[in-house]
């Protein structure tokens, strides 16, 4: 049994995180992939096709302008568990509008593997090999077992401006903080995002995040280079029988040279679509459907009571029933402190 769950965490921490194992220069490709995950209910119950429709406290991840949207402070929470519970996914946040025009908030999202089992001096060693030799006098000390975890932070200080009824801007600086046992890895670097509606209930969006590139640097001398993703999108407002139907789209550009790791590619620039939709009856139940870049069929549902939206999303990978990985289901709420003491 421990063997079958070293095995288990050991393939988790292979797909989720790069071990520092000895010093390097500079290495691009996936150091950032747990910033991509992507946070609420709702933006990932419609595929987390999300740039151009932020509008709520969650644009603080997805686009920092749609933030500007925000009338009133509010405070939002997630939790996630994935392939058996192994994997824990947590989001929190908080904005405020200030004055007729800006609006601040922080963001965190904490990925991890936790209680991990560390065995590195467990072992008794009969015959001096530095292998546990099962079929000798080898062994494991249990009393000298001790656990860790393997955590990836990334806190995002966010700011955004209506420039004009039209047009919103938006920044974040973001800290990254990575751990797995004794190594340590620190980076910043800054998103900068707009959202422009050129007419009536037409969104359109754009974020470049970590727009100068992201430096994580361990402590081991290794360095990690993150690197710009453009995410650009539209939106579409429309008034249905009942409430409002909006669907959207978003298109992930990368420039790491992912090739068949992407949905597209040309040369070393890939791309990966998402596609949602979300129908609101009346502003007080919503259901949501999409696809996201990672190939995954997603639906969620949300209900809107006073104060407090709260929001589920559930994602299965299009694979075969044998391969197929545990079925994610995400839940999220949004406080909103709307009472007219706290308006913009």
């Amino acid at each position: 049994m421990f063997l079958k769950n070293s095995k288990k965490v050991l393939l988790i921490l292979s797909l989720f995180f790069a071990i520092p194992l000895q010093a390097q220069t500079v290495i691009g490709k996936y150091a950032g992939e747990f910033m991509a995950i992507g946070v609420g209910g709702r933006p990932l119950g419609m595929g987390g096709a999300f740039v151009a429709v932020a509008n709520d406290i969650t644009a603080g991840y997805y686009n920092p302008a749609g933030l500007a949207h925000i009338n009133y402070p509010q405070l939002s929470l997630m939790h996630d568990e994935r392939y058996g519970n192994l994997v824990n996914y947590n989001y929190g946040a908080v904005a405020i509008p200030y004055g007729k025009d800006f609006s601040f908030g922080v963001s965190a999202v904490r990925l991890a593997v936790d209680g991990i089992k560390d065995t590195r001096n467990a072992l008794y060693d009969a015959n001096g090999d530095g292998i546990l030799d099962i079929n000798k006098d080898d062994r494991l000390d249990y009393s000298k077992i001790s656990e860790f975890s393997n955590q990836d932070w990334a806190i995002y200080l966010t700011g955004a401006k209506r420039i004009s009824d039209e047009l919103y801007l938006g920044v974040n600086l973001k800290v990254v903080k990575r751990d797995i046992a004794e190594f340590s890895a620190t980076g910043f670097g800054f998103d900068v995002g707009a959202i422009y509606m050129p007419m009536e209930n037409l969104y359109l969006g754009a974020n470049l995040q970590d727009a100068t590139t992201t430096l994580v640097a361990w402590s081991t001398g290794r360095n990690e280079l993150v690197s710009p993703t453009a995410k650009i999108g539209a939106a579409y407002r429309l008034n249905v029988p009942g409430g409002v139907l909006m669907p959207s789209v978003d298109l992930d550009m990368r420039f790491e040279g992912r090739n068949f790791a992407s949905q597209f590619n040309l040369g070393p620039v890939s791309i990966d679509p998402h596609i949602g939709f979300e129908y609101s009856f009346k502003n007080l139940f919503m259901i949501r459907a999409g696809y996201n870049d990672v190939k995954q069929f997603t639906i969620g549902a949300g209900v809107k009571l006073p104060k407090l939206n709260i929001d589920y999303s559930f994602a299965r990978f299009n694979m075969s029933e044998n391969e197929r990985l545990p079925d994610s289901h995400r839940i999220s709420l949004i406080l909103t402190l709307e009472e007219p003491k706290f308006m913009r």
